[in-house]
């Protein structure tokens, strides 16, 4: 039994009468301020994680293109949590074995919640919840990658 999308005839619909856009591009996002504290969120993120070192150029190093990707977080109501805005690297350049050796992510299994959130109710288990903000930089990466 795998996971699957709920059945659109049972989902909840909700209209905004406001239709913000997320930009596809950097230049598309100088429209909203919302956009540019987004974006120096991220930026301090990375900072405060110890992300880069600023280091000169050399004509050998694999220098990786990059972009900003944004999105907007809603509540249940259809309404704007918040703005998000991530940096990232356009990882299609590398090559495999010489920019970078395995590629892993540690996600847990949708069959794997379900069955920890069926023995939490068989048994009355609390539930908690939680976000780890910017989980993706307390990862560990062996290669070193130039933006």
């Amino acid at each position: 039994m795998g996971v699957s999308k709920p059945n659109p005839k049972y989902a909840l619909s909700i209209h905004s009468h406001v239709n913000i856009v997320e930009p596809s591009s950097f230049t598309q996002e100088n429209q909203l301020v919302e956009w540019r504290q987004a974006m120096g969120a991220e930026i301090n993120a990375l900072q405060k994680a110890g992300t880069w070192t600023l280091v000169p150029s050399q004509p050998h190093l694999n220098i990786l293109p990059n972009k900003w990707v944004f999105r907007i977080k809603r509540n249940f109501d259809g309404s704007i949590e918040r703005y998000k805005a991530r940096l990232v690297a356009n990882g299609f350049h590398q090559q495999e074995g010489l920019d970078y050796g395995e590629t892993f992510s540690p996600v847990v299994k949708h069959s794997t919640i379900r069955l920890i959130l069926a023995l939490a109710v068989s048994f009355e288990w609390p539930v908690r919840q939680l976000n780890v903000q910017n989980a993706f930089l307390r990862g560990s990466l062996y290669e070193d990658v130039y933006m």
